[in-house]
């Protein structure tokens, strides 16, 4: 799989966002340094994501617990 992009996101838990659509990964970087990629994730979870209120509440409710994950780092 080609890296993914990420996206800096304004989070007390998270520091940048990314998604490929094409294999559904979302990728995630905490701000410990950990990154994670959550498996067969749907394009619209992501983008209800990124647009969220809240991305922290968004992500422990709908992504966290949700979907298989495996670390990258």
């Amino acid at each position: 799989m080609a890296p993914i992009d990420r996206k800096k996101v304004s989070s007390s838990l998270l520091r940048a966002v990314g998604y490929d659509p094409r294999e559904q990964c979302l990728e995630v970087e905490f701000n410990d340094g950990r990154i994670t990629q959550f498996l067969r994730v749907p394009s619209e979870v992501h983008r209800r994501l990124m647009s969220a209120p809240s991305i922290v509440s968004y992500f422990r409710d709908q992504i966290e617990d949700e979907y298989s994950r495996r670390t990258v780092r």
